[in-house]
């Protein structure tokens, strides 16, 4: 299943940070792959869900580690 996604989220990658585009979910026996466009350099990758994390949000106060 390909899943656009309408919100804009923000992920650290191992390549910095990006916007996530879509998420490809291919069923219970792999990971789910997001595809995420770098905002260095605008190229787009895929990513595990394992490698990446969500970044930090202090308007909603999501993920700042207090």
């Amino acid at each position: 299943m390909i899943c656009e996604l309408k919100n804009i989220l923000w992920f650290d990658t191992p390549h910095g940070i990006g916007v996530a585009m879509l998420v490809i979910d291919y069923g219970m026996h792999q990971n789910t792959v997001w595809v995420i466009a770098n905002q260095k350099d605008g190229r787009i990758r895929h990513y595990n869900s394992n490698d990446i994390s969500l970044c930090i949000n202090e308007t909603i106060n999501f993920n700042n580690g207090k």
